[in-house]
């Protein structure tokens, strides 16, 4: 009997430290795709150190498994940018904790991480890592639409912000969906993450004068064949575009340009009016619809001159000869 009692506890002696030295695969959420659950062991001088530490050490585990899933490609996380500790909490929506085991300086637990879907498509576009099934060419562009890079530009009253908060003009644009069952032309929309990189490159006085330097660096930066500036300012009161002032009927007033190495090449201008009732948060998201679908349509939307318009045209051309003239 003695023997038996020693030889279970040997063995769930063997079982509880498989557990803690072989470390889990990472586990899908099945109702939620970006969400991830690592295992996570650290040790440091303090036991808040490890377990911040931990923490740390689980979301990069959680980024890279995530974009291996995403991808369908084991080789993705080594394309991922190297995020600081700050820009790789701000993916993350919310997390969970399990199993926990700690000492003084010691600290494992099992990390549920569930990231903000939209601000990791912007992570793997910029990556130039495509989602499984949607193909990608060599270097990572998709095949097929064009690859744009959207500055979006909010201007209140005389002051513009691009990556200063608040703008909801570019959170409105980073939350778009990316297309499904797009067509071989449709244009794909890359909102740049707003890093040390992209904030040393362009701001928003440089978007909005058409620096043709820096607008050609952020497309280079974000692997995008052209630049979008799109410039958006309220009509409605202060802080809300979709409060109508006295005489105006509140929205949107939009300038958006298009660049292609940092020379400007085509703009267009639209007005989208809020509804009654319409949350700002609502407005921005439809005003970006509205502009996605006129850039992919070519500014099908634009009015066309009619032909029963006057206009004269001068040419000038050389003249060498009699014969020119004939």
């Amino acid at each position: 009997m003695l023997a038996d009692r020693v030889g279970g506890l040997v063995a769930a002696g063997l079982l509880l430290l498989l557990l803690v030295v072989i470390p889990a695969a990472p586990a899908w959420a099945e109702d939620d795709p970006y969400s991830v659950t690592v295992s996570v062991d650290a040790t440091s001088d303090t036991i808040g150190k490890a377990r911040e530490m931990a923490r740390s050490d689980g979301q990069r585990k959680a980024l890279a498994a995530l974009a291996e899933r995403l991808s369908g490609s084991p080789k993705s996380a080594t394309r991922l940018p190297k995020l600081d500790d700050k820009a790789l909490t701000d993916l993350v929506a919310s997390f969970e904790v399990a199993n926990e085991r700690m000492s003084t300086v010691r600290y494992a637990a099992d990390m549920t991480i569930h990231f903000r879907p939209a601000d990791v498509q912007r992570v793997l576009q910029k990556a130039g890592i495509s989602p499984a099934g949607e193909g990608a060419a060599e270097g990572g562009k998709p095949e097929g639409g064009k690859s744009l890079v959207l500055i979006p530009v909010y201007q209140a009253g005389s002051t513009a912000v691009l990556w200063d908060d608040p703008n909801p003009w570019r959170e409105a644009w980073a939350q778009q969906p990316p297309p499904t069952g797009a067509g071989a032309g449709a244009a794909r929309f890359r909102v740049p993450l707003g890093d040390a990189g992209d904030i040393a490159v362009i701001d928003a006085s440089k978007a909005r004068a058409g620096d043709a330097a820096a607008l050609a660096k952020i497309a280079q930066q974000n692997g995008g064949d052209e630049v979008i500036v799109a410039l958006a300012v309220p009509r409605g009161l202060p802080g809300n575009p979709t409060a109508s002032p006295a005489g105006l009927a509140a929205g949107l007033d939009i300038t958006v340009r298009r660049y292609r190495a940092g020379q400007p090449v085509d703009d267009h201008s639209d007005a989208v009016t809020a509804n009654p009732g319409e949350r700002p948060e609502q407005l921005f998201r439809r005003a970006v619809g509205v502009i996605a679908a006129d850039i992919e349509s070519g500014w099908k939307k634009a009015a066309l001159p009619g032909y029963d318009q006057q206009g004269s045209l001068t040419a000038v051309l050389p003249i060498t000869g009699l014969d020119d003239w004939v």
